[in-house]
């Protein structure tokens, strides 16, 4: 059941619709979570605009992957609290729940079922409830494949809609893992390390796709690339034992003093983009 911070349940209108009226879609305060002796984050606050493009970044351990844990409910915090708009409780909800209430999250290695075509991926994507076979035999209507072809164009694969799955390259594996998670229309998307492994080409694809969805979606991009996080960074925010050390523009962080001595020392730049991932 989905409820607010009160207790109280939401329909499903409520939660397909998050209260944004203060401009936050996603609000993570005070929130720690430890490992045995070790403690992954450490009383961290986050605060996500509706509709803008995050980029994370931090050292090895710094805990970006356990925060995308947190938010889409693969963990659950040690203390504090992870709201979906100002109603919805995540902590309340189980992964399922999360994905259902309109946050989606693409891991760094792309999932998509080989043995289908592009088009079936991303309508098995729509099926919501249904089974697998009986997704794809069912009769779509045509608002459903007007929505396919316009995931299609989105993500650049309309003319691979019919190829398996399997015959696509690395890149645009990553990019159909983008569409089916769009076929569920999320309000979030959460992307690690979207450009690992691509060509320069694909990297530049993949910059182009990930800003064309921000307005409509918040998208938070983990990325250890500091090259392409300049490419699409409006706001940067880095992580540092577990805590917000600092957020800005890029050209921001860059100058920071305090970012300049955890992670860039002498080398400057370069010192970044080797040490920021997870």
């Amino acid at each position: 059941m989905i409820v607010d911070r009160t207790g109280s349940p939401l329909t499903a209108k409520d939660h397909i619709k998050p209260d944004t009226r203060h401009g936050v879609i996603l609000y993570v305060e005070d929130v720690s979570v430890s490992f045995d002796r070790f403690k992954a984050l450490n009383d961290l606050n986050l605060y996500i605009n509706d509709g803008e493009l995050r980029c994370l970044i931090g050292a090895n351990g710094a805990g970006k992957t356990t925060l995308m844990d947190v938010i889409t409910g693969k963990i659950r915090p040690d203390t504090g609290t992870v709201n979906f708009g100002q109603q919805i409780d995540l902590l309340q909800l189980d992964e399922s729940e999360i994905a259902m209430a309109g946050i989606g999250r693409k891991f760094q290695k792309p999932t998509v079922f080989e043995a289908l075509t592009v088009f079936e991926n991303i309508e098995l994507s729509l099926s919501g409830d249904k089974g697998i076979w009986t997704s794809l035999f069912h009769k779509l209507t045509g608002e459903q494949k007007d929505r396919i072809e316009e995931i299609l164009s989105t993500i650049g694969l309309v003319q691979e809609a019919h190829y398996l799955a399997e015959r696509l390259s690395h890149g645009q594996k990553q990019w159909l893992e983008i569409g089916m998670l769009l076929a569920a229309e999320p309000r979030v998307l959460l992307v690690d390390e979207p450009v690992a492994g691509m060509t320069g080409q694909e990297t530049e694809r993949t910059a182009e796709l990930l800003t064309s969805l921000a307005g409509k979606h918040s998208v938070v991009v983990v990325e250890h690339d500091m090259a392409f996080v300049r490419s699409i960074a409006r706001k940067v925010t880095v992580l540092h034992q577990g805590s917000v050390l600092a957020e800005g523009s890029m050209s921001e962080i860059q100058s920071n003093p305090e970012v300049i001595k955890v992670y860039l020392g002498e080398d400057g730049e370069e010192t970044v983009q080797e040490t920021a991932h997870d």
